[in-house]
């Protein structure tokens, strides 16, 4: 008869998203996760898989947090460029946040950390950005078709050069101890959208 898990995969999943977040994924070892997770290696083993199976997932659990905050925001109805504008802005604030900026993006980390030589953490990576530059440019072809946005403009560039300028504050606000960088990258940005 299987014995039945004596801890809440959902809860340890999160808890592990939480600590890969804050430490890494090299500086966090199955010790660190077991003793952060309360639960066997052997636990963890079988319900997750090895570490980086496990770090794989909490990454799929964090952009499953944040991309439907960024879907509600860019898509809704009536004028779309309030909507990137705020974006922007949430970006820089939440980059240059004392309290959060420490952490930087989960996203962006791996991006850092793993992308180079992991081609799992790319492939979720790429996807990410892939997701959110659609998105952006999404809004800002909507905000073109209402007269918001120049004729002369192009939606698809403008969302590349967003998605690269947010995914760079997440960079610097997490090495800068001076929130005005970000802050006036992010009002800058904004120029170009007028």
């Amino acid at each position: 008869m299987a014995r039945t898990k004596e801890f809440d995969p959902d809860a340890a999943l999160q808890a592990a998203l939480e600590l890969f977040w804050r430490r890494g994924y090299e500086a966090t070892s199955m010790a660190d996760l077991v003793e952060h997770l309360g639960i066997g290696r052997a636990s963890i083993y079988a319900t997750f898989g090895n570490k980086h199976e496990l770090y794989l997932r909490a990454l799929d659990r964090y952009q499953e947090s944040c991309d439907p905050q960024l879907l509600r925001e860019l898509s809704q109805p009536g004028p779309a460029l309030p909507s990137v504008r705020s974006v922007i802005r949430r970006f820089a604030a939440e980059s240059a946040d004392a309290g959060r900026r420490l952490n930087g993006c989960f996203v962006v980390n791996t991006a850092a950390e793993l992308a180079p030589h992991d081609p799992a953490a790319a492939r979720r990576v790429e996807h990410s950005w892939d997701h959110f530059e659609t998105l952006l440019h999404s809004a800002l072809t909507r905000a073109q078709a209402q007269g918001e946005l120049g004729e002369d403009r192009d939606p698809r560039a403008l969302a590349r050069m967003l998605l690269v300028l947010m995914q760079g504050m997440r960079v610097v606000g997490k090495a800068s101890a001076d929130p005005a960088r970000v802050r006036d990258a992010a009002e800058h940005a904004l120029i170009l959208l007028d």
